[in-house]
């Protein structure tokens, strides 16, 4: 296999980024697409196995490679193809750039992540389990090194079916004659422990012990004896976890213990249940300022879980803390174990297989399959090291205002930096690390702050590193970021130009770093309303990465996409429309018709379809939007409530009022349900029940119901929101329609003299307010001053617009 360095004819391998105790995985091409790609190589067992051993290998392999390749879920690590060369099997998976749990938890110095991560981390893996569960599929092996966290915050399961592979070879007494051993047990649920039958109960115990050990340090039951281990799981109640770690959210401590229940029918109903659960108590797990540090107070620390002399419930704690294996005389409760436990090790930890100095532990061949790939080359740096107390602030960048952060899946070059005086590696670690804290202050919605974090981070790396090495413009990109997602288009605009110069200076105008910087500067222009200028960036974007990537490569397609979006918005909609159609048809070839980013496009098509007066396309397009973000996302989920509320707006447009009424009522009770009755979404979906009210001439009702979202958007969002100011101008039409016009021409005004502060005179806005007024004035009998304000409204029409 290494020799050739070309699979099938088609995956150009380039160097290993891993390795387990029967394969490796590569960092490689995909030479038909041209994307880059990981490719998990198992070895053949050799000689020494049984050859119906490996008819049985084989044919699992490939049984587990095609369900995997079925899942199709941001929170699932996407596979591509698999197949078998040259007596090697293959697995062709997405590159992901980024840090599985245990690698944070060394990272973090083996001490527990922060608690808003945590909780972060355990919503997204419960979202990934809740599709995977409806799909049929157990993991069977979950645990640290089998979940990753990317650069943007997002986290995937990885290993789906083929740890299930791991398991049924573990389990079998035909299989395990040949010497293959269970991994870990720190992460079996009692039923597999016991032989038990296996459903999705089991993930949601291997859950529990991940969120248990990356919340206080260490598994739940972390003795050193491998059927210590197995008798804690299935007879002993887990320590609660704030005895361990005083200051995680005692909701989020009731949710671990629950998912630890012993018995399957005590742990929630299901992984869409506890998601929702955890989402709840988010607002209790956010930190009130930075994110917390690596190195807790001694009160947070993980502590032995019955200090020396110390009683416990199980029986009396030896010099270690621990409860002995068999407290009673004789070793009865290990009897009642299956036999193929007996040659069980305890398999490494999450922090465990980090402690200094420690040998390694023997490899695992069925851990192979789907346990840690460690990685290969120097150390990693850390990731989640938040910035240091008391650590200077650096000068602001020159010519850059102040905050902003992260831009997901943004990739940044790191080659070697030019020839400056080498600054202390610990002073870099402790930039990678506030630079990491930048980030998470970025997934908290925390921008400001987040900007502050990376604006100071780039000046610190521009003195020790030079202003165009890669660390310092990588930085620059996510201070650039963080300005835009802060409502600073502006200078976010100034900061991505000077990323862009610097990497093409570095590395070339064509490289993909500097057409991501590019593309970015596009991205700004558009929220400026520079859509034209928006428009030859992208152009000249897309020509590049066609040149380079190829036109089916996953960020050429990305390009177009915003490139489609961009059309729209010069009133191009034609051009709009087929672009955006021809980048859904690639993305469902190349990903899957239920593929998130093919569904983002999708919604682009439908979109300019009403635009263009096709009512009834666009309806049968965001229906078929929401009945796949149903299946992959859940009937709750704010995409797909999103894209039923637009089907709502085209059922309105089709005059399918009593239709959308039914929509929105049951769009309403969703949003409530998943999202709380003052959300901006669930306010929004009142609005367009009401409009429907109207629509179907129950006037009163309307205006009640607009009254009432009015009040709630003034309070929720502010008195001059857009979205706020909408429900005043949706109140007065229901004035006028009632015949009530004194009364709607005052609502008519306070809009009209809102949207003029807001957005200024010409805005088009305010101009369609001022025609309101006037119609409003004409119902009045007013008409001399009716017909003058229809000339002033005409003539703002007609003014040229600036710039």
């Amino acid at each position: 296999m290494a020799e050739t360095r070309l699979i099938h004819g088609r995956y150009r391998l380039l160097e290993v980024i891993g390795r387990g105790g029967m394969g490796e995985v590569w960092r490689a091409t995909d030479e038909s697409l041209g994307r880059r790609v990981a490719v998990k190589c198992l070895k053949p067992l050799g000689a020494r196995q049984d050859p119906d051993f490996l008819r049985v290998l084989r044919e699992r392999f490939r049984r587990e490679a095609r369900v995997a390749a079925s899942l199709q879920h941001r929170g699932v690590t996407v596979v591509h193809d698999f197949g078998e060369a040259d007596g090697t099997l293959y697995l062709v998976m997405e590159l992901l750039e980024g840090r599985n749990l245990s690698q944070l938890l060394g990272d973090n110095a083996r001490h527990p992540l922060p608690v808003h991560d945590v909780v972060d981390i355990a919503e997204q893996v419960a979202d990934a389990l809740a599709y995977t569960h409806r799909q049929g599929i157990v993991h069977r092996d979950l645990k640290p090194a089998n979940i990753m966290r990317l650069a943007d915050g997002t986290v995937k399961i990885c290993d789906f079916g083929i740890a299930r592979l791991g398991a049924d070879i573990g389990v079998s007494s035909r299989l395990t004659g040949t010497g293959i051993a269970m991994g870990t047990p720190h992460y079996m649920s009692p039923e597999q422990i016991s032989g038990d039958r296996v459903d999705h109960r089991s993930d949601l115990y291997s859950l529990g012990c991940v969120l248990y050990e990356i919340a206080t340090g260490a598994p739940p039951f972390d003795q050193d004896d491998a059927w210590a281990i197995l008798v804690g799981h299935r007879d002993t109640p887990p320590e609660p976890p704030r005895r361990r770690r005083a200051d995680l959210p005692p909701l989020f401590e009731r949710i671990v213990l629950d998912l630890l229940a012993k018995a399957p029918e005590a742990r929630p109903a299901d992984a869409g249940d506890l998601r929702r659960r955890i989402t709840g108590t988010r607002r209790t797990a956010l930190p009130a300022n930075a994110p917390q540090p690596p190195h807790l107070p001694d009160a947070h620390r993980p502590v032995p879980p019955h200090p020396p002399g110390t009683g416990h419930p199980d029986g009396p704690a030896d010099a270690s803390g621990r409860v002995p294996l068999h407290p009673g005389p004789g070793p009865a409760a290990p009897a009642l174990l299956p036999a193929w436990t007996r040659s069980m090790t305890t398999g490494r930890t999450s922090v465990g297989a980090l402690l200094p100095h420690a040998a390694p532990p023997p490899e695992d061949p069925a851990s192979a399959l789907t346990g840690q790939w460690t990685a290969a080359g120097a150390p990693p740096r850390p990731r989640t090291a938040p910035a240091l107390p008391g650590t200077p602030v650096a000068p602001a960048l020159p010519g850059t205002p102040a905050p902003g952060a992260p831009a997901p899946g943004a990739p940044v070059a790191h080659t070697a930096p030019p020839p400056v005086p080498v600054p202390e590696p610990d002073l870099l670690a402790v930039l990678a690390g506030r630079h990491s804290a930048g980030l998470s202050l970025g997934r908290l919605g925390r921008w400001a702050e987040a900007g502050e974090a990376h604006r100071a981070v780039a000046a610190e790396r521009a003195r020790l590193l030079g202003p165009d090495h890669p660390d310092t413009l990588a930085s620059r990109y996510e201070y650039a970021f963080a300005l835009s997602r802060a409502g600073r288009p502006a200078p976010a605009l100034r900061e991505f130009g000077h990323v862009a110069e610097g990497r093409a200076r570095l590395l070339g105008p064509g490289h993909p770093d500097t057409l991501t910087a590019r593309q970015e500067t596009a991205h700004v222009l558009g929220r400026l309303g520079r859509h034209a200028e928006a428009h030859r960036v992208y152009a000249d974007v897309l020509a590049a990465r066609e040149r380079v990537m190829g036109a089916d490569h996953p960020d050429t397609l990305r390009c177009r996409h915003n490139l489609a979006f961009t059309l729209g918005r010069l009133g191009r909609l034609e051009e709009s429309y087929r672009t955006a159609y021809e980048v859904a048809a690639a993305r469902a070839r190349l990903l899957g018709p239920d593929h998130p980013d093919t569904l983002v496009t999708l919604y682009e098509v439908a979109h300019v379809l009403g635009r263009l007066g096709r009512w009834a396309d666009a309806l049968g397009t965001y229906q078929e939007i929401a009945a796949a973000r149903a299946r992959a996302l859940g009937q709750d989920h704010p995409d797909t409530l999103a894209a039923r509320y637009e089907a709502g707006i085209c059922l309105s447009r089709l005059g399918r009022g009593r239709e959308a009424l039914e929509l929105y009522r049951d769009l309403v009770a969703a949003r409530t349900r998943a999202q709380g009755p003052d959300d901006p979404e669930t306010l929004r979906a009142r609005h367009g029940l009401g409009v429907n009210l109207g629509r179907l001439g129950r006037w009163e009702e309307a205006l009640a119901e607009a009254r009432e979202v009015a009040a709630a958007r003034t309070r929720v969002l502010g008195p001059d929101h857009p979205d706020t100011l909408v429900s005043g101008r949706e109140v007065a039409v229901c004035l006028g329609w009632l015949g009530r016009w004194g009364e709607a021409l005052t609502g008519y005004r306070h809009v009209a003299g809102a949207r003029e502060r807001v957005f200024g005179p010409d805005h088009p806005d305010t101009l369609a307010s001022r025609n309101d007024e006037a119609q409003c004035l004409e119902q009045l009998g007013r008409h001399a001053e009716a017909v003058e304000l229809y000339r002033r409204v005409a003539a703002a029409r007609r003014r040229p617009a600036p710039g």
